[in-house]
């Protein structure tokens, strides 16, 4: 909680929080007195309306999650969306926020990242959205990826990780900020063997990092050069393929020079 976060809460008019007894042992640690209503998930649609009347008869409103950043992985979303739609004044107060701490601590490509939130309770589906990302990753995404993951299936996650991405570095960052964080950097089957007989608990941070370069497919390689060198230059078809394959331009060039040597 920095200075401006206490002042933000202690100013408002009302709190909307997750939890009301969770937030209330939080606003009595820093003395502050402001009322807290609940907004969650199943009522953040019935909130809006009320809400926006308070801001625009000029109420200060402060939303809270429980851990963390609102609307990451928690409620707020639709009620900030609501409030800019209809030109209401939102303003943020920066605070922990684990996927970005969890990245910094994790020892992986910090830029570009990409945030995932919570992946799908079920392997099968798990599974299916993990693969849709390796697509992409071999489309050319290339980025360190974060999920969050509940602690009783954080072993499966890993293994269904393991499984899709291959066995490439990870990190577990858990309880980040409070008493027993902890972080654990390994490679993904190693990790996924450690948790599927340590038990985890806490908020958990799963980063993986990107994809390492594929060696590629010689024969695919010449096959399209030959396609783009019928109706290009040696100069435009090197382009051409080394944008389609993300392979290096000085590789490309040597084996298009080979091939247009050879016809």
């Amino acid at each position: 909680m920095t200075p401006r976060a206490v002042e933000a809460l202690q100013t408002a008019d009302l709190i909307l929080c997750e939890d009301t007894r969770h937030t209330g042992r939080l606003c009595a640690a820093f003395n502050i007195a402001t009322r807290l209503l609940p907004l969650h998930e199943h009522n953040e649609d019935a909130r809006i309306p009320r809400t926006l009347a308070a801001i625009r008869d000029g109420k200060r409103i402060a939303l809270v999650s429980d851990a963390g950043t609102p609307l990451v992985s928690d409620p707020g979303y639709r009620l900030v969306r609501a409030a800019i739609a209809e030109g209401l004044a939102v303003s943020g107060v920066p605070g922990a926020n684990a996927a970005v701490l969890a990245l910094v601590l994790s020892g992986l490509p910090p830029q570009p990242f990409l945030f995932q939130g919570f992946p799908p309770p079920r392997s099968a589906a798990r599974i299916a959205a993990f693969g849709r990302l390796r697509a992409a990753e071999r489309a050319g995404l290339d980025a360190t990826v974060i999920w969050y993951e509940a602690p009783h299936r954080l072993a499966e996650m890993l293994a269904d990780l393991a499984a899709v991405f291959g066995d490439r570095p990870a990190a577990v960052a858990r309880e980040l900020t409070k008493r027993f964080e902890e972080v654990r950097r390994d490679a993904l089957s190693a990790l996924a063997a450690h948790y599927a007989s340590a038990e985890a608990r806490g908020e958990i941070t799963v980063i993986v990092g990107p994809a390492p370069p594929e060696q590629p497919d010689a024969a695919a390689l010449d096959d399209r050069l030959r396609a783009a060198l019928t109706d290009c230059s040696v100069k435009q078809a090197v382009a051409r393929v080394a944008a389609e394959t993300g392979l290096p331009r000085k590789q490309v060039y040597t084996r298009a020079l080979e091939l247009s040597a050879g016809r």
